[in-house]
C-alpha cells in the first residue's frame, strides 16, 4: 500500500520482501548508534509486524521508504504514536526516521519529512507534529531544524526506555512544529 509519495520517493506499507533490510536497519551498529539496543531478526520481525498493522489500521506509521528511480528501499520515515513518554501529550504525534548509512547526506529524509508533515497537518488535522533524538545526533536534529522544527531546552528529558547502563543515550532533545508555524512556512 503506498501511503505517500514526492519526487524522489514512495513511502509505503512494509511487505514480507522486506523483513531482512527491516532487520539491518535495526541491527546494524553504525545505524543504531543512539540507541541502546540492536534488534535480533525475531525481534525485527515483531516490529515490522507490529509498525504494518499500524499503518493498515491508522493510515499512517514509519513507513518504508523506497526510490522511485531504483525501487530500492533505504530505510523509513513516518509518523507514529510514541508510547511510555508521560513529557507529552497523551495524543501526541511524533515524527521519526531511520535510513541505511549509504542514502544518509542526500536529502531523502528531509523531503519524506516534509510529505508526512503536510499529511500530518492537512489530511490528519493534526494541531502538533513532534520529533525527539538522543542530545547528540546531529544528524537528526539538523534535519528537525530543516522541517521547521523548533527546539525549547525546556523540553529535554531523560527517555525512560533507555537503561542506566547507557547514560550518554538517556538525554533526549524534543523539538515541536504546530500546525500555524508549519502554515506560516509554507506561505
Amino acid at each position: 500500500m503506498t501511503l505517500l509519495e514526492t519526487d524522489r520517493l514512495i513511502l509505503r506499507n512494509w511487505g514480507e520482501e522486506d523483513r531482512a533490510f527491516f532487520h539491518h536497519i535495526n541491527s546494524d551498529e553504525t545505524i543504531m548508534e543512539f540507541f541502546p539496543y540492536r534488534r535480533s531478526r525475531e525481534d525485527a520481525d515483531a516490529a515490522m509486524d507490529f509498525i504494518r498493522d499500524g499503518i493498515e489500521q491508522n493510515g499512517f506509521g514509519f513507513a518504508a521508504v523506497e526510490l522511485k528511480e531504483t525501487g530500492d528501499l533505504i530505510g523509513f520515515v513516518g509518523l507514529h504514536r510514541p508510547r511510555g513518554l508521560s513529557n507529552l501529550p497523551e495524543d501526541a504525534i511524533e515524527i521519526g526516521w531511520r535510513l541505511a548509512p549509504e542514502f544518509w547526506g542526500k536529502g531523502y529524509v528531509t523531503e519524506a519529512a516534509r510529505a508526512w508533515l503536510a499529511h500530518g497537518f492537512e489530511t490528519l488535522g493534526l494541531d502538533e507534529i513532534v520529533s525527539f533524538a538522543v542530545a547528540g545526533n546531529e544528524r537528526s536534529t539538523a534535519v528537525m531544524r530543516r522541517i521547521g522544527m523548533r527546539h525549547d531546552a525546556a523540553d529535554d528529558f531523560d527517555h525512560p526506555a533507555v537503561p542506566d547502563t547507557h547514560p550518554g543515550l538517556k538525554r533526549h532533545v524534543l523539538y515541536r512544529l504546530s500546525r500555524a508555524h508549519w502554515k506560516a512556512r509554507q506561505a
